[in-house]
């Protein structure tokens, strides 16, 4: 027998869905890879403090751990990490412990506990490595070096025996030359490395070089690339060529390239085989041995498929409602997959090609609400002033519950970070949080965004708080026109650089009825002063450089624009973030107060860029929750009321 739903405003809907369940049930995989028998990966533990753990499946078939709490396996270099673990012939664990970001090894079946391979440097963790590769006895890696201010970053070698663990000396420079270094690949016959380099100003997406180490002679030869080519991932065919992603016809394709610089498209595509390089060691195309490759891409979602490299035909896998793909590892006809979809949970997945079956081995959740509280995406593209935007829709859905007559819900534009993020079609718990409560979710992927070639995010050259902004609130003001969104109960939020197009939106425009901004940007002079070094020139890109653009860090900063805010706001900050420091909520509400606006700013000790512990996740949710609530109008049942700063 059916119970009839509960009619209830949007946004006071009962849910069985809770921030704890955000929380503790979520643990996100990454990095699989096959050892002998067994398959192993990271996994982030908020009920461990945040630490990454290396894990694995057990005889019942449950996770359990290869490296013993509390060891924490994650690189900082370039802050975003990457490449923090690899694993040896022999299987052994070789991995960079975040506290220390010493490089240990560790073998399971022996050691009692894991054993530096890395001196310990005066300064902690100003040496770190990522992107580690086993080459014979040694582990290969990009090297980030902290000293006095500067950072120099080359590609080191460093002995598995543990010699260099007291012994700096024991360690090699491999070659250098760059401020920034990824992908080391030595060719089959070890004569020559290939890797990916590029300076300041330039970010990996928007130009790199591939480069040629001959080791004989330590002649390098550049091959490929420039400030207005991205290059990615390197990856040797023979002795003498290399099959590499660039996106030089205006979207990231494969081609094949010869050590004299002669290159040859692979499949010609307006498509991305590639996407922004925030992480080392990220891959798009593996070679399976039978004259194909194992390749994702891109076009608004992912797409896993077979080229030929004799032809160049593309055969398409059918994974039934996946919407996203990575590639983890390869052996065989059998692959690796961190992939996910609308109504599938994103994890670690075992492809078997022959037969097409999809296996799980780790999802990043342990439990889904049933599905009748998951809302569906809807793909729409909205038509804004002068180009179309793109964005995925998550309407109020609870089966327990109906909207008075005529009511619409209010909606909430969640805004990517980046800026050059993209988004697809997934199962977001958060994004249930709010829709299972008759809070309706859209994702945009605003100009700027990657996914849809390199026009797309050229967009937001010179543009950041501008187009961003423009396109956020094309895609609200769409929902509002086509009668699915309130106007007057729209609410946007977003972190990082989408806490900066949160707090633009807010301080530019009158159609938001409030802000939520996680961590984010809402200065620019001292912001480029006091952030990491890789994201350090990015504003040159984004807004100008400096000096000749001072003028305009100054006028397109949120914080010198508050006179235009009129709503409430909420700030949420890691007190620990090392790259949008917490001076940059501080100065935001700093101008909150001078202007007389209501607003709460919540700071969390320990946190850095991403909150990971599961108490900072169940505060800041809730918070958001009942900030919406007080702003826009609804009860928000079984959450701590947010005390707000009222003048």
């Amino acid at each position: 027998m059916t119970t009839a739903a509960t009619t209830a405003p949007f946004g006071s809907w009962i849910s069985p869905i809770s921030a704890a369940d955000l929380a503790a049930s979520g643990h996100p995989v990454d990095g699989g890879r096959f050892v002998g028998d067994e398959v192993w990966w990271s996994e982030l533990r908020p009920t461990e403090g945040g630490r990454t753990a290396i894990r694995r499946r057990g005889a019942d078939g449950e996770a359990v751990d290869v490296l013993p709490a509390p060891w924490n396996a994650r690189t900082r270099v370039h802050e975003y990490g990457g490449g923090a673990w690899t694993v040896t012939d022999d299987g052994a664990l070789v991995f960079a412990e975040f506290s220390d970001q010493r490089l240990h090894r560790f073998d399971p079946r022996i050691d009692v506990a894991p054993v530096p391979i890395t001196p310990l440097t005066s300064t902690p963790s100003s040496d770190r490595y990522g992107d580690l590769a086993i080459v014979g006895d040694e582990v290969w890696c990009v090297r980030e070096r902290h000293s006095g201010g500067s950072v120099i970053r080359d590609i080191c070698a460093v002995p598995l025996d543990g010699s260099a663990g007291d012994d700096e000396s024991a360690m090699r420079s491999i070659v250098g030359g760059s401020d920034f270094l990824a992908y080391p690949r030595l060719s089959p016959d070890g004569t020559r490395l290939a890797w990916i380099a590029w300076n300041h100003p330039q970010m990996p997406w928007d130009g790199t070089e591939l480069r040629v180490l001959t080791l004989a002679t330590g002649k390098v030869n550049v091959l490929l690339g420039g400030t207005e080519e991205s290059v990615l991932q390197p990856e040797w065919a023979d002795d003498e060529t290399l099959h590499v992603v660039s996106d030089r016809s205006g979207w990231w394709n494969l081609y094949r390239i010869n050590l004299f610089g002669e290159i040859t498209p692979v499949r010609p595509i307006d498509a991305d085989f590639g996407a922004p390089l925030w992480q080392l060691g990220a891959v798009w195309h593996v070679a399976l041995g039978d004259g194909n490759l194992l390749t994702t891409r891109t076009v608004g979602t992912d797409t896993l498929a077979l080229l030929d490299l004799a032809t160049g035909a593309l055969s398409d896998v059918v994974l039934d409602g996946i919407a996203s793909v990575q590639i983890a590892d390869v052996a065989g006809r059998r692959i690796l997959l961190r992939c996910g979809g609308a109504r599938v949970a994103s994890g670690l997945r075992l492809l078997d090609l022959d037969t097409g079956t999809l296996t799980d081995i780790r999802l990043s959740v342990d439990d889904l609400p049933d599905v009748e509280y998951l809302p569906e995406a809807q793909s729409l593209t909205f038509e804004g002033p002068e180009r179309e935007v793109h964005a995925l829709v998550y309407a109020p859905r609870n089966p327990n519950f109906t909207a008075p007559e005529g009511e619409l819900p209010p909606y909430v534009a969640f805004v990517h970070g980046g800026p050059t993020a993209h988004v697809a079609p997934a199962v977001h718990l958060v994004y249930a949080y709010f829709t299972s409560r008759g809070i309706g979710v859209v994702d945009v992927n605003y100009g700027g965004s990657s996914g849809f070639g390199r026009e797309y995010r050229n967009r937001l050259r010179g543009q950041w708080g501008i187009v961003d902004v423009e396109d956020t609130v094309a895609a609200v003001r769409g929902l509002a026109d086509a009668g699915l969104a309130d106007p007057n109960r729209l609410a946007i939020e977003g972190g990082s650089a989408g806490g900066w197009t949160v707090l633009s939106a807010l301080t530019t425009s009158d159609v938001f009825a409030c802000g939520v901004s996680y961590y984010g940007v809402a200065e620019l002079v001292q912001f480029v002063e006091e952030t990491h070094d890789f994201e350090s020139r990015y504003i040159d890109g984004l807004i100008g450089p400096l000096p000749e653009a001072a003028d305009l860090y100054v006028r397109r900063a949120p914080v010198h624009n508050v006179d235009g805010l009129s709503c409430p706001v909420l700030l949420l900050q890691g007190l620990s973030d090392p790259i949008v420091p917490p001076s940059q909520a501080e100065r935001f509400r700093t101008a909150l107060l001078d202007k007389g606006i209501p607003h709460a700013y919540l700071a969390y000790e320990g946190e850095a860029h991403g909150f990971r512990r599961v108490e900072t996740i169940v505060s800041a949710r809730e918070a958001e929750l009942s900030f919406y609530g007080q702003v826009m109008g609804f009860e928000t049942p079984g959450v701590p009321r947010l005390e707000l700063w009222r003048p």
